[in-house]
């Protein structure tokens, strides 16, 4: 798995130009380290960072595979964010139902913005080359961000089972604030009905007062945005939602699951990726769960109402 888009390259841990010569890379790397210990004060993460950093660009062999796109080293394979080929299953086990294109349009908004960067009428063979995405604006890499993350909870969701039904990339009429006004999954089981968001903001987030906060934000109100959205497809099916869930990158959440209480009666929760199967699979603390005639019944309006992005 490569790293996410929003993720710094090895040379930004270590402080220095790409193009940096090896004197330069060892004497950065050195001053990034000692600063990073933490017996001298430094933190755990960013010391692990820099050693991670050397490792990938800390050798001539191993520089020039990352140079060239191997986001992991001299002997692994070529990072990509390409869409990834369908893999043939290895069990029987019935998978959750499952309608919509998760990612799908955020990827076509990414084809269509790094277009317009890289300039109309220049050649552009391939729109994930790693170098191309590394360079790019930090809001057109959010948006690859963004379309990595909601499918790799689309696969994660699928596990779930026969007993749930999923939609992904529904379409709304809430405020988008310059987005588009969409809801990225909604998830319907015997443990509720769950509206979530698939997110990566490259930085650490946490619940507050029943909103996410963190610096990667840049002011965004992700739980108002989610619940606006979780209430349009609600008032079209005439259905409640019974959670609100933002779901990201494993090393941005301080906790596996974390609870920012309610809104109006949907329970607020903040989610690792590894975690989210199994939270919706027990159900979120304090949220209600549906009887299997309730759950028939809000499938059948949902599935008479919801349209896709």
């Amino acid at each position: 798995m490569p790293d996410s888009p929003l993720a710094d390259s090895p040379y930004e841990v270590l402080g220095v130009a790409s193009d940096a010569d090896a004197t330069e890379l060892r004497l950065a790397y050195r001053r990034a380290l000692r600063v990073a210990h933490p017996d001298t004060g430094g933190d755990p993460a960013r010391f692990h960072a820099v050693q991670r950093a050397w490792v990938l660009v800390g050798t001539p062999a191993a520089r020039a595979a990352f140079d060239r796109g191997n986001g992991g080293g001299a002997e692994s394979t070529p990072a990509t964010w390409a869409p990834a080929a369908p893999r043939p299953r290895r069990d029987s086990r019935p998978l959750a139902r499952s309608y919509g294109h998760p990612g799908g349009l955020s990827r076509e908004r990414y084809l269509g913005l790094i277009r317009e960067w890289v300039g109309r009428g220049a050649p552009l063979d391939d729109p994930y080359d790693p170098a191309l995405v590394r360079g790019a604006p930090r809001d057109i890499r959010h948006v690859l961000a963004d379309a990595l993350a909601e499918e790799a909870t689309a696969r994660s969701l699928s596990t779930l089972g026969i007993a749930y039904t999923i939609w992904h990339d529904l379409a709304t009429d809430a405020a988008g604030h310059g987005l588009p006004p969409k809801l990225d999954h909604l998830v319907l089981g015997p443990t509720g009905l769950f509206a979530i968001q698939s997110e990566d903001w490259g930085g650490p987030v946490a619940l507050k007062r029943g909103e996410l906060v963190g610096e990667a934000l840049a002011g965004e109100r992700p739980i108002k945005a989610l619940a606006a959205r979780a209430k349009a497809i609600g008032r079209a099916a005439k259905v409640k939602p019974t959670a609100l869930v933002v779901v990201v990158p494993d090393q941005y959440a301080a906790e596996p699951l974390e609870l920012g209480g309610t809104y109006r009666g949907a329970t607020i929760a903040l989610v690792r990726s590894s975690r989210l199967a199994s939270a919706v699979r027990e159900g979120l603390p304090g949220s209600a769960h549906l009887g299997g005639t309730e759950v028939m019944e809000v499938r059948s309006r949902l599935q008479a109402t919801v349209r896709f992005a």
